[in-house]
């Protein structure tokens, strides 16, 4: 029997040596087709792109839209939108994922394999992110190397690990992530009235009740891989992106726990950029003593990426 195909679809605005590591990367890994939507124009992405026989590009520009009723102002419903308007037309793949520019899958086996294991019945299948840390200047990992954070898919004991990692922060965070903690689906193309959003796959109106789960795959979330980095989308992702107002406190917790806009809006409040760069150094960079904590729970991880070589090899006029 052959081997499933896969394939990804992402909603993007980046730059275009991002994109075409994004999509360097997964064409690296076997990915049969990347269906990329340019949330903005960048015709030098998009060139590049259509010239590589394995990827699909759209750019949603305004006679787009027209075409799908109204652009919506954010650009969570207009990534649900595309997935769905991907899945539904064609992707060229037995599976689809939706995933983001910022995020690399890392499978420790061939996702074909994992994917074909899975029985006919099943609608979609979960992986789980784990976060990348910024290096310590005092203490770098190893050349090319990035630090990344995992947490556990339990939410009780995701919130035991928290409080032994965090001790200061701990209360407010889901696992230690600043991002999602709950990951992204592969969802089986070819069957009636299926849509895809941003974490789920849904029959109808309902969600997936029961997708299974890839635990051999691990998603590679370059949220707040740096300082700098972090503080160029902070703002964004306060108003509007993973850290806006009405997103819930980890699940579970006390009553004393906030939300990540709370958190960040009080820490702002009483220290300004100083009392953000303390949290970012106790939360989200790889100190010995952080990583230690991390590697007694097992939730340690060392990843050489290496995007700049896989955009040589797939995209040679972008090296």
């Amino acid at each position: 029997m052959s081997q499933p195909r896969w394939g990804l679809v992402a909603t993007i605005k980046a730059e275009t040596a991002d994109i075409l590591n994004f999509a360097a990367h997964h064409l690296e890994l076997g990915a049969h087709r990347l269906h990329i939507y340019l949330d903005a124009p960048n015709p030098e992405a998009e060139a590049a792109l259509r010239a590589h026989p394995k990827c699909r590009v759209t750019l949603c520009d305004d006679a787009y839209w027209k075409r799908r009723g109204k652009r919506p102002e954010t650009h969570q419903p207009r990534q649900s939108i595309n997935a769905t308007h991907c899945l539904n037309r064609r992707p060229q793949v037995d599976w689809l994922a939706h995933i983001d520019v910022d995020e690399f899958l890392w499978p420790a086996a061939p996702l074909e394999g994992q994917l074909s294991a899975l029985p006919d019945t099943t609608l979609s299948a979960r992986f789980r992110p784990i976060e990348a840390m910024a290096p310590d200047p005092d203490d770098p990992p190893p050349p090319g190397a990035t630090w990344f954070k995992a947490c556990s898919r339990f939410a009780g004991e995701r919130r035991a690990q928290t409080a032994r990692i965090y001790p200061t922060y701990g209360a407010h965070l889901n696992g230690g992530f600043l991002s999602h903690v709950a990951g992204k689906v592969f969802v089986r193309t070819g069957l009636p009235d299926t849509g895809l959003r941003i974490h789920n796959a849904f029959r109808g109106k309902e969600k997936d009740p029961d997708p299974a789960h890839l635990d051999a795959v691990e998603l590679c979330h370059l949220h707040a891989p740096d300082w700098p980095s972090w503080q160029r989308a902070y703002r964004f992702r306060l108003a509007q992106g993973s850290y806006r107002e009405g997103l819930k406190p980890p699940p579970g917790a006390m009553g004393e726990a906030l939300p990540m806009n709370a958190l960040f809006s009080m820490l702002e409040a009483e220290g300004g950029e100083a009392a953000l760069a303390a949290f970012f150094h106790e939360v989200c960079t790889a100190t010995p003593d952080l990583r230690a904590r991390l590697a007694a729970e097992g939730l340690l991880r060392e990843i050489a990426l290496d995007l700049d070589a896989k955009r040589a090899r797939h995209f040679p006029d972008h090296a």
